[in-house]
């Protein structure tokens, strides 16, 4: 793949689930580095547009890219290498709640089966110490996890293989004003840290103004703009308008610039080392 060329080209796409018509002729790119969001309202496809980058659905025309690979034309071995370079964070989360904290995190290792367990150890931890959580934590089940900490979870597990592209869905949905902040702050350090590519699907306007590079936006079937969020607010499309009232001031390049600054400027939690007593049961 050039090193100019986009991430992730969904070039004509039409979706057809059932007798319903999801997308028709859609066509969009993310590019190296940035974070792309795509917002919509209910029904508009975001859901179905980022299981379609994952490989989940096939389009019922047009193509979906990842890496300059057409997913509808990977075979087993192909596909399998383009989603070891993408990790995934899921809106629940999705951990597997039979497994501690630090097996789930450990799975896409595991089921590679030609990682060491020292390795595989260290890994795993180190995951665990970037997502601000400490060693104490690896042995909790989820059950245990707040929704923050959830989150926190099953960012370090779609973060385990080192991957350079990170799709999000609904990323600080369920979580309180404080606790959100927080995550977004880690998203971006990790982002800037890992040289990440981000895609989104968020309704989260402040999500929007503390992350995003270009904003996608579904409706209609159509993807009815694209861009920055100063450029996307200046669209007349009626969804946009009601999307973002009362914030077009917030979307102002210099209003943007200070709010990212605050964040940025705001406390960062330290991480505990681990024990000895964590080491031991890690180790066995």
């Amino acid at each position: 793949m050039a090193a100019d060329a986009p991430v992730i080209e969904v070039q004509q796409v039409t979706t057809v689930l059932g007798r319903a018509v999801i997308h028709c002729d859609l066509s969009l790119h993310v590019r190296s580095g940035e974070v792309l969001a795509i917002i919509g309202g209910s029904g508009s496809g975001k859901t179905t547009l980022l299981r379609l980058m994952l490989g989940l659905l096939q389009p019922s025309a047009g193509t979906v890219r990842i890496f300059g690979q057409a997913l509808s034309d990977s075979d087993v071995n192909a596909l399998a290498e383009v989603r070891n370079r993408w990790g995934v964070l899921f809106q629940q989360g999705a951990l597997f709640s039979a497994l501690s904290v630090f097996d789930n995190i450990a799975l896409p290792l595991r089921e590679l089966k030609a990682v060491p367990k020292r390795l595989l150890n260290d890994l795993v931890m180190l995951k665990l110490h970037q997502v601000g959580l400490n060693a104490a934590d690896a042995l909790k089940m989820p059950a245990e996890l707040s929704g923050g900490m959830i989150k926190r979870v099953a960012l370090a597990r779609a973060l385990i293989m080192d991957p350079t592209l990170l799709f999000l869905d609904e990323p600080t949905a369920g979580l309180d004003p404080a606790s959100s902040k927080r995550f977004v702050n880690l998203i971006e350090d990790l982002r800037s840290e890992m040289k990440l590519t981000v895609v989104m699907v968020t309704h989260d306007v402040d999500t929007l103004f503390a992350l995003v590079d270009r904003v996608a936006v579904l409706a209609e079937r159509h993807l009815v703009a694209i861009g920055s969020l100063q450029e996307v607010v200046r669209q007349p499309h009626p969804f946009i308008q009601e999307f973002f009232l009362g914030h077009l001031d917030e979307c102002a390049e210099d209003h943007i610039r200070k709010y990212r600054a605050s964040l940025r400027s705001s406390p960062r939690a330290t991480v505990p080392e681990m024990g000895p007593k964590q080491a031991r049961i890690l180790e066995e």
